[in-house]
């Protein structure tokens, strides 16, 4: 029986030629990988500076994810706000009647009417700017506003200012022409 266990099965028809070549061909590969685990050989190779490029490369692109999500975020959040205003912007006023307010480092100017007027000083309603528009909103879409952008309401009054008891003052009615 100097016959190897491959002639065997071969001959017993057990295995086909390709099999069997497969399992030889299997069995050199798995002699001649390292091990998992072992060390490396001492010919190593340090790393190339090709790795080290790929390396910044792959950082240099984890940089560029994060900003490209920051920019989408902030759309995502500027078209949330300029949804919110459309829907519940309020008309405006056909008049010559001007709330005048300060956006920045300007002074801007909304059309109102004495209704309006009277529900943006009681806090009812608030001035919002975005993408250069200035639009009336009630005070709940305000508060959303708010929560997304901080610098798009200009003016809201979460609370009416308490009248403090030792103004001399409180008895006053301001005139309702007075107006800056």
């Amino acid at each position: 029986m100097s016959d190897s266990l491959r002639e065997q099965l071969l001959k017993a028809g057990l295995v086909s030629r390709q099999q069997a070549a497969q399992a030889e061909r299997q069995q050199h590969r798995q002699r001649h990988q390292p091990k998992p685990g072992g060390k490396r050989p001492a010919t190593a190779e340090p790393p190339r500076p090709a790795d080290a490029a790929q390396a910044a490369k792959a950082a240099r692109d984890r940089e560029l994810n994060k900003e490209r999500e920051a920019r989408a975020r902030a759309r995502a959040v500027a078209a949330e706000i300029k949804q919110l205003i459309d829907q519940h912007a309020l008309p405006r006023p056909e008049g010559d009647d001007y709330y005048n307010f300060v956006a920045g480092r300007k002074i801007r100017r909304v059309a109102v009417n004495a209704d309006l007027l009277e529900r943006l000083g009681r806090g009812d309603i608030a001035i919002v700017r975005h993408e250069g528009r200035s639009a009336l909103v009630p005070a709940e879409i305000a508060a959303r506003i708010r929560e997304r952008d901080e610098r798009a309401v200009i003016t809201f009054k979460a609370e009416p200012e308490p009248v403090a008891e030792d103004d001399p003052y409180k008895d006053f009615v301001v005139p309702d022409d007075l107006r800056w």
